[in-house]
Parts: C-alpha cells; structure tokens; sequence
C-alpha cells in the first residue's frame, strides 16, 4: 500500500469549476503515468460545492520529488492553475492505517 500522498485543496474562480476539472484532469493523467505514481482523484466538497480536493498516492517522496522536479511540471501545472482563485498542495505521509476493523501497519 502507498505511505506516500500528495493532496490539495483547490477553488476555482466562479464559473471556470468546468474548465479547472478538465485541466486538473489532464494533468493527473499525465502525472498518473510517472514512475511510482498511483491512482489520482478528485473530488468535489458537498457542503462547499467551490471547493475540490485532490488526491493522489506514490509508491515514495522520491517519486514525488521527480515529479514535481520534472522540466514538464511547472508549465503542466500552470495549465491548471489558471484557473483557481486559491490552491493549497500538501505532502502526507501515513502515520497509521485500518482495515476490517483493525490497525494495520503504516
């Protein structure tokens, strides 16, 4: 299972919610591909239909960090972008898990 996440807590501006999801959409399927990348997902708040988070899970940080490190990713984010008013990225990594009613090691 992934230890690694990488997430974020976008806002569109008013009435672009469309266009960022098509954007977002087409950058994860590209980063989707990279080595040590995962499933990636988007999701949208039901009590703030503004709001979206994504999530996507990597097999380490290295993966990440040749990700975000990548020449493609600056302009491939930017894309994305310009379409949010607001955009708070976040790096986790699993402190604990459970499964079946049970704890599982992270």
């Amino acid at each position: 299972m992934p230890d690694v996440y990488t997430t974020g807590s976008w806002k569109p501006f008013p009435g672009q919610e469309e266009a960022f999801v098509e954007a977002w959409t087409e950058f994860a399927s590209w980063a989707s591909e990279l080595p040590g990348a995962g499933t990636a997902l988007l999701a949208r708040d039901f009590r703030d239909p503004e709001r979206f988070v994504s999530f996507m899970d990597w097999e380490s940080m290295a993966a990440v960090r040749g990700w975000k490190d990548s020449p493609e990713f600056k302009e491939r984010m930017g894309r994305v972008q310009k379409h949010i008013d607001k955009f708070a990225p976040t790096e986790l990594e699993v402190a604990a898990r459970c499964m079946s009613g049970a704890a599982v090691s992270p």
